[in-house]
């Protein structure tokens, strides 16, 4: 916007985006997500970057709270003008791009690949000119879109590549969290008096511009836009000063008084603009026509610097347009709508097309209605699964036949869990309960039930829904009745010694499942047998079998079963799997960390992982605070597995501590049920805790267990944590060949931490045999690894056997945390 008073008090931010255009300039990859509330500059700051980047490439994209739910949209307003260089992608990741944006016809793209086709892409631009991409109001980034940036932008290594993001806070945006970040904030008191006197020049009655700086809070744009539509009198007086009230609806309602003298057209005009979320000026111009609104409309709205229409349609904020959209009536909404869809190419943007003519709908129409189920289709070929999930949505609320909006409400429904948002599936599925539904759909109805509490809670509520699903599908679909007893299985693992009948009922159930429609059989076909055979027959009939499932999965690129294998590899000690498997799954959740998947969807919280490196590290204030927090929540919801986790990690706390006592207690409490993927690793805990705690039966009869377990699977790491463990228990000259064959094959593994374990044990064996120097070879390469591991307690635990033999370990402080030792160096080379 033109005649707009300069920068005041941005020196550190400007200084940060030139530091920004440095490094881009000179090859290297940069982020930064500038964030702030609603009018504090952000916008000006991105208009200072683009000023800068004048050798630059830049490329624009902007999110809209509109066009939230259109799949890629925003990734689309980024690289259209890029993609004839999308020839130079490997093939895999070209045919991705041209499927997300709608360009060929393929089965949906792997997120992962989109991502690495986008960096590909800007990449492929750098290498001619350094590229900048600036990203306004990205807290309404599409979630397709905002996550494939995410994914370049934590990968951004050495290409001339920035990209710089606007978000407004608060925001409920998670995929740009842990990015570098500038954070925004008002002006200060001076600053703020001398931007008002520019915007209100003449006397201003002291208290009231005392008042405005307080409100306002520094933030410009209100320092600007509120006091505009007040006569001097009110302003002179404060009489006509609102009540206090959030900043964003003061902003937007001084908008809205800016609104009220235009002419009617040029309000219609602006109607127009805001309702079409691209700033495409020639649609607004086209659908305008059909309005009756003319080109002279746009001048008043110009004068006043509300917006400006040139090839694009710029709003002075984002505020703006709202309050231009929320001031008209409903009907007025409808009618722009209207003649937006008619103005729109069914051909080129069928979907856009579709979403404006549902906005205009007065009420059930089932012609729109088709048109969003078609829409729907096309997200999800694109892989925009929450796209999706909205188009369906509005689908059935638009369809006036009862049976066909049961189907759509059904169709939604899974659509919307399948996108996190499991309270608006529930409420879906409500919506299709109040129609008729044949006897699949019903059957699939009650297995959306159950996927629903599964999402939600992960407790003892879920695996009788799925059993009774799957009981109900298996006349009517063999392949979805099988995954209906798979995900059975899989939520009483959850639910565990909490559980109303248990894993082995669930197991013993699903014995009755159909045999696999396909063959080959799918890899979730052979984890289903492999888990009825491990729940019925017992573990080790099961090996053969399981490791068929893993093989399979190894090679399958589906998702949905991907946490169950996760869960089977360190059952069968296979950490090549467990490596490889973990790997996919981490990233597919690059882009969103636990919390936020959780704090998003709504699902039940996920503490796994911080629960157990808490463990891992011997913080035992912290890992008690989440130990206790997790054995409360998972009682409430009914999660027996997460008891499990408690146990054992509370058991690797304090053995890593040298409080036997208690690690011998909580690694007992986590063996009294078999949970699937954490008995072994418990046991392993139960005998070294026993075997130091002076209860060398307790010992030997946790190592009989490990033993069936681990001589049926026969790995490395099987066999190197039962030699270990025999080790603790063994007298005499049998203790060192085990010792030594414990460490051989578990340097073997990827599993590090256990062969630090066994090097630790190794080298308290030798000490106490007064063979100093063997043991210090020993305990100084596990205290190197525990230490660059950050398992404290473990490497405090090794320091102190270290000391005993005469040998002075480096204790691990906050000013000797970043120093190195060579091992550690080594490691990060």
């Amino acid at each position: 916007m033109t005649g707009q008073p300069t920068f005041r008090d941005r020196d550190l931010e400007r200084t940060a985006l030139d530091r920004l255009l440095e490094g881009v300039r000179v090859g290297e990859g940069r982020v930064l997500v500038i964030r702030g509330e609603a009018g504090v500059g952000k916008s000006a700051l991105l208009d200072y970057l683009t000023e800068r980047a004048s050798d630059c490439r830049v490329a624009h994209a902007a999110g809209s709270e509109y066009e939230a739910e259109l799949a890629y949209a925003g990734l689309h307003q980024l690289c259209a003008s890029m993609l004839e260089l999308r020839e130079r992608l490997p093939a895999p990741q070209r045919e991705a791009l041209e499927t997300a944006f709608g360009l060929a016809v393929n089965p949906p793209p792997d997120r992962f690949v989109v991502g690495l086709a986008l960096l590909g892409l800007l990449s492929e631009v750098a290498e001619k000119q350094p590229l900048v991409c600036v990203v306004d109001d990205a807290q309404w980034l599409d979630e397709t879109s905002a996550q494939a940036l995410a994914f370049v932008a934590r990968r951004l290594l050495a290409e001339a590549v920035g990209l710089v993001f606007a978000v407004r806070e608060p925001s409920e945006a998670r995929e740009l969290r842990g990015l570098p970040e500038l954070m925004v904030g008002g002006l200060g008191d001076d600053d703020a008096r001398a931007l008002l006197a520019a915007a209100l020049p003449g006397r201003l009655d002291e208290r009231v511009r005392d008042r405005l700086v307080a409100e306002s809070r520094g933030n410009p744009l209100a320092l600007l836009e509120v006091p505009r539509g007040f006569t001097p009198a009110e302003l002179a007086g404060g009489f006509g000063l609102p009540d206090v009230t959030p900043l964003p609806n003061l902003i937007e309602q001084s908008f809205r008084r800016r609104l009220e003298p235009l002419p009617t057209e040029t309000r219609r005009l602006l109607l127009t603009a805001a309702a079409e979320p691209v700033g495409d000026a020639a649609l607004v111009w086209r659908a305008a026509e059909r309005l009756g609104v003319g080109l002279g409309a746009a001048g008043p709205a110009e004068a006043v610097g509300l917006v400006e229409i040139g090839v694009r349609v710029r709003f002075r904020h984002p505020l703006a347009r709202s309050a231009a959209y929320r001031a008209a009536h409903l009907h007025e909404r409808r009618e722009v709508h209207r003649a937006l869809a008619d103005a729109t190419d069914a051909e080129l943007d069928p979907d856009r097309r579709a979403w404006h003519r549902a906005c205009a709908a007065e009420g059930p129409d089932e012609a729109v209605a088709s048109e969003l189920e078609r829409s729907a289709d096309r997200a999800r070929a694109r892989g925009g699964v929450a796209a999706a999930a909205a188009f369906l949505q509005r689908a059935t609320e638009l369809t006036p036949d009862p049976a066909r909006r049961g189907a759509r409400a059904l169709a939604a429904a899974h659509a919307k869990l399948d996108a996190g948002a499991a309270d608006a599936a529930a409420d879906l599925l409500a919506t299709a309960e109040l129609g008729p539904l044949d006897d699949l759909q019903s059957a699939r109805r009650e297995r959306l039930r159950g996927r629903i509490a599964f999402a939600r809670l992960r407790g003892n509520d879920a695996p009788p829904l799925l059993l009774g699903a799957a009981r109900l599908l298996e006349p009517l679909d063999a392949a979805q009745a099988r995954d209906a007893y798979l995900e059975a299985i899989g939520a009483a693992v959850f639910a565990g010694r909490l559980g109303s009948g248990g894993v082995e009922e669930v197991a013993m159930a699903a014995r009755a499942a159909p045999p696999p429609a396909a063959q080959p059989a799918r890899a979730s076909d052979l984890l289903l047998d492999g888990l009825v055979t491990r729940f019925t027959d017992g573990y080790a009939a099961a090996v053969p079998g399981l490791q068929r499932a893993l093989r399979a999965f190894r090679e399958d690129d589906d998702p949905r079963w991907l946490a169950l294998a996760c869960r089977v590899a360190p059952e069968l000690w296979d950490d090549q799997a467990y490596d490889e498997l973990t790997a996919r799954q981490v990233r597919l959740a690059r882009d969103a960390e636990a919390d936020a998947i959780t704090q998003a969807t709504g699902s039940a919280p996920l503490l796994y992982t911080a629960l157990v490196i808490a463990g891992w590290r011997g913080d035992e204030a912290r890992a008690s605070k989440l130990i206790e927090a997790s054995a409360q929540d998972a009682h409430a919801r009914g999660e027996g597995r997460a008891i499990a986790l408690t146990g054992y990690t509370t058991a690797v706390l304090y053995n890593g501590l040298g409080r036997y006592d208690a690690a011998l207690d909580a690694a007992r409490r986590a063996c009294e049920h078999d949970d699937l993927g954490l008995l072994g690793s418990s046991l392993i805990e139960l005998i070294e805790a026993a075997a130091r705690s002076g209860e060398p039966e307790i010992a030997a009869d946790a190592l009989a267990q490990l033993s069936e377990r681990t001589q049926s699977t026969g790995t490395d790491w099987a066999r190197g944590v039962e030699a270990r463990s025999r080790a603790l228990l063994s007298e005499g000259e049998a203790t060192e060949p085990l010792y030594r064959e414990a460490i051989d094959r578990l340097e073997r593994t990827r599993i590090s931490v256990h062969l630090a374990r066994a090097q630790l044990l190794y080298g308290e064996w030798l000490r106490r045999e007064n063979r100093r120097v063997d043991a210090r070879e020993h305990l100084r390469a596990a205290h190197d690894l525990f230490s660059s591991f950050g398992t404290e307690a473990f490497a405090e635990r090794a320091r102190r056997e270290l000391q005993a033999t005469g040998e002075t370990a480096r204790k691990r402080t906050e000013e000797t945390r970043g120093v190195l030792t060579p091992q550690e160096a080594q490691i990060a080379r």
